[in-house]
């Protein structure tokens, strides 16, 4: 797990997710997010662990844990990706980056009442910001993404 050891100008931003069939919503989600901390802003990325993720989802990703770290760690935009943790335990993970801001995706709102709880008592402050969904009628969630290749082979059968 990442530390902070950025410069003291240098703003921290954490952002989460699954990460399951990396799409443009994702890399968007992710762009908007780096770009919430302002210039020279250092973006953590934590990917959900494959047991969250299905605790989340009910049901595994397509993709494994390690290869959807590394995918989402292969783009520009991110500094860093690391596995999070098993327990969902957000706190952890703020007192392990000591992040800025903490952007939340569209969908990511049953995170944002235990981040708030837990950063009012925090030491120092971290600002939690709201991305906004990316377009209308693209493939903008792997769910979308499984379903149209659902379609597109039971149409061809």
């Amino acid at each position: 797990m990442a530390s902070q050891t950025t410069e003291p100008n240098r703003k921290t931003v954490i952002a989460s997710g699954v990460f399951d069939l990396l799409h443009l919503g994702h890399v968007r989600f992710l762009e908007d997010a780096k770009k919430a901390g302002g210039t020279d802003t250092k973006l953590i990325v934590i990917v959900a662990r494959d047991s969250t993720a299905e605790k989340l989802k009910g049901k595994k990703p397509i993709m494994s844990e390690d290869q959807r770290r590394a995918l989402v760690e292969s783009l520009k935009v991110v500094d860093e990706a690391v596995l999070g943790f098993e327990g969902l335990e957000i706190g952890e993970v703020i007192k392990k980056i000591q992040p800025d801001i903490i952007a939340l995706g569209y969908d990511q709102t049953g995170m944002e009442q235990e981040i708030k709880e837990y950063i009012t008592g925090y030491k120092r402050p971290v600002l939690v910001v709201r991305i906004d969904k990316f377009g209308e009628n693209t493939l903008d969630s792997s769910s979308k993404i499984k379903q149209q290749i659902l379609d597109k082979f039971a149409s061809s059968g």
